[in-house]
């Protein structure tokens, strides 16, 4: 007994005389180096651990030796073991000593051999650091709790807490918030499966980093603490990294303003504009109705940014700016003048996310498709919002997928933009391939106040509803069967009339059904033009097929025009490869030169294609055409004399 107590004696006196490592130490193997060569290399050590978070020494309390090797290729500058060594490459040991590494330029992303190395060493520890599985005790017992739930209840009684959590093996590569961030977003329907395919390489600093989530943590270190403006460019993942390390490097100050460039069709305006989030009072669901078109069969999810004028408080008020009101929508680009359902079901469109004016988001559904807009407010704090405007702004420089009408479509690609925009924990296991199934699950989670919709007619006045002109129009009809003894029963019958069949009931319409007239014929405008663009995409199609040469003149200026568009999806190809993630304040001053120069270009092809277009069109509706544009010039200038003649108001 006396030898059992004598021996933990010693073990415990021994314990007490060994210094416990309590942070990360780089220890240097100096073994064949010059007293210059060491000086050099522990200089460039001190100042990597210098730029480490505190947090990171702390919990990484070991000692990792580090050494320079013979045996690396050519182009590597260093390499970490799985635990606690770390090599350098010595090709590059002559350049650090000598001190022309801090000059010597590579083509690498960080710029010069020292800081190159530098980088190495913050990126080769990073990886040390994820694999030592450093979790918080909360972030522990999670991941214990869900291992244990999976192997008794397997993946489909699992919470939406353990989502992603019973397989984690890294401290940060394989977080769902980080992979939901970087881009490796969960397949819908595959309880938190993650794809394999990372579409946001576009602006990236470091191409490498999109080779696996675990060199994604590792790259992004490296601008994290050595780049002052990584938290403008990339503000999600830098809100990521503060919050996990509790500190940040000194960072720049960033513009309020998040720029984006605005895919409307008007083509004389500027197209480069700012969203502040703080501006922004709500974002809505905003949902078009379905109809019997093949890709639109469930209706097309989008997102509504609620913004406020300039100078109004945020609050309800500002649903009545709907000129200031931003759409943020996922379409398929497509770069041809026939879109494919079999290139739709088999991702050959890149998917994109869109910056649209809700005016003319409205007009496009309500009034060319004759589709309801229904716009739900979604219940997030104001973190949430303000997080989710940065990460749609991010994804709009960043990101280019691949749109697959049955797997990630309008739906899919607004439920990834919310999941990794708001990290809002009721998003975590939620599914839905449909635009209208997206906003019954939403509604389902507590997230979509769909009780703004119960009154119709509150709901239009209010800005929650945007109804389908169809019914519009077929209320101006009313109007004209009761004061014209015309013959039709539906709207549609009376559109169907020849252009010259109306103009005979002209002159027999009081001054209200006059202004119904009016907007009839404007809908009878829009429907022959859309009439006209199916039969000139018909006939481009069969000459494009027989090679008529007929069409020639205007194929060449719509490929121009489509060659020329790509920028309004995707705003990155006005920028050169040198700067990453969100463009700065230097950038955008050559931002907003490039993108007026390449608007005001396809202004002009926009005219020359409206002219080229009409001369392909078929006699007998270019006739039509004429003859509906003049009726709108007629009841225009006969509504207005029956308004002089009623003593109305001149302007």
């Amino acid at each position: 007994m006396n030898r059992v107590r004598a021996w933990l004696l010693g073990c415990a006196l021994t314990l007490l005389g060994t210094p416990a490592l309590a942070d990360l130490q780089l220890e240097l193997q100096a073994s064949g180096l010059d007293s210059q060569q060491a000086k050099a290399t522990q200089a460039l050590l001190d100042e990597a651990m210098g730029k480490l978070p505190p947090g990171f020494k702390q919990q990484l309390n070991r000692r990792v030796r580090v050494s320079w090797s013979d045996n690396m290729p050519a182009d590597a500058y260093g390499q970490a073991s799985l635990v606690s060594t770390l090599e350098l490459n010595r090709r590059l040991l002559p350049s650090l000593t000598d001190g022309s590494a801090a000059t010597e330029r590579t083509n690498r992303p960080h710029g010069t051999v020292r800081e190159e190395l530098l980088a190495t060493v913050l990126h080769e520890l990073t990886h040390i650091y994820d694999r030592a599985r450093l979790w918080p005790s909360a972030e522990n017992a999670l991941i214990a709790r869900c291992k244990r739930q999976q192997g008794t209840l397997g993946k489909v009684g699992l919470p939406e807490a353990c989502r992603g959590q019973a397989e984690r093996r890294f401290t940060l590569s394989d977080d769902p918030r980080l992979l939901d961030l970087a881009g490796w977003q969960q397949y819908v329907g595959r309880r938190g499966e993650r794809e394999q395919h990372n579409g946001q390489f576009v602006r990236s600093p470091d191409s490498y980093e999109l080779s696996s989530p675990k060199e994604y943590i590792a790259v992004n270190m490296e601008y994290f603490l050595l780049d002052p403006s990584y938290g403008c460019r990339r503000p999600a993942l830098n809100q990521y990294l503060r919050e996990h390390f509790g500190w940040a490097p000194q960072q720049d100050t960033c513009a309020k303003g998040l720029p984006f460039i605005n895919a409307g069709s008007d083509f004389a305006r500027q197209p480069l504009g700012e969203i502040d989030p703080e501006r922004v009072y709500e974002v809505d669901y905003l949902l078009a109705e379905a109809n019997q078109n093949l890709v639109s069969r469930w209706g097309h999810s989008m997102l509504r940014l609620v913004i406020c004028k300039p100078g109004r408080p945020r609050g309800p008020d500002c649903r009545l700016d709907l000129d200031q009101s931003l759409v943020l929508s996922y379409r398929a680009f497509v770069n041809d003048v026939q879109l494919s359902s079999w290139d739709g079901l088999v991702g050959a469109y890149p998917s994109r996310l869109f910056v649209l004016p809700l005016g003319q988001v409205i007009d496009e559904y309500t009034k060319t498709e004759l589709r309801s807009l229904a716009s739900v407010p979604l219940r997030l704090n104001r973190e949430e919002i303000e997080n989710l405007v940065r990460q749609a702004a991010e994804m709009h420089w960043s990101y280019d997928g691949n749109y697959w009408f049955l797997s990630n479509n309008c739906a899919v690609e607004s439920l990834k933009l919310l999941r990794s925009g708001t990290a809002n924990p009721r998003l975590n296991d939620l599914d839905s391939i449909m635009p209208n199934g997206l906003l019954a699950v939403l509604k389902g989670r507590g997230l979509a106040d769909t009780s703004v919709l119960d009154d119709p007619r509150e709901a239009l006045r209010l800005g929650y509803r945007f109804d389908s002109y169809r019914d519009r129009y077929q209320a101006m009809f009313e109007v004209l069967k009761k004061q014209l003894p015309i013959k039709q029963a539906k709207v549609e019958d009376w559109l169907a009339l020849d252009a010259e069949q109306r103009r005979g009931w002209f002159a027999q319409a009081d001054l209200r059904t006059s202004a119904a007239l009016l907007l009839l014929e404007q809908a009878s405008l829009r429907r022959q033009l859309l009439l006209a663009q199916d039969e000139v995409k018909q006939r481009y199609l069969n000459a494009a097929a027989l090679n008529d040469g007929s069409v020639s003149k205007a194929d060449a200026t719509l490929r121009q025009m489509l060659a020329n568009s790509g920028f309004l999806s995707r705003p990155a190809e006005l920028l050169d490869s040198k700067g990453y993630g969100l463009p700065q304040p230097q950038e955008r001053k050559h931002l907003e030169q490039v993108s007026s120069e390449r608007q005001a270009q396809l202004l002009r092809l926009s005219t020359s294609l409206d002219k080229e277009v009409r001369a392909l069109l078929e006699p007998s509706r270019a006739r039509e055409i004429a003859a509906v544009e003049a009726n709108v010039k007629q009841v225009g200038e006969h509504l207005r004399a029956l308004h002089k003649a009623a003593g109305g108001l001149q302007l």
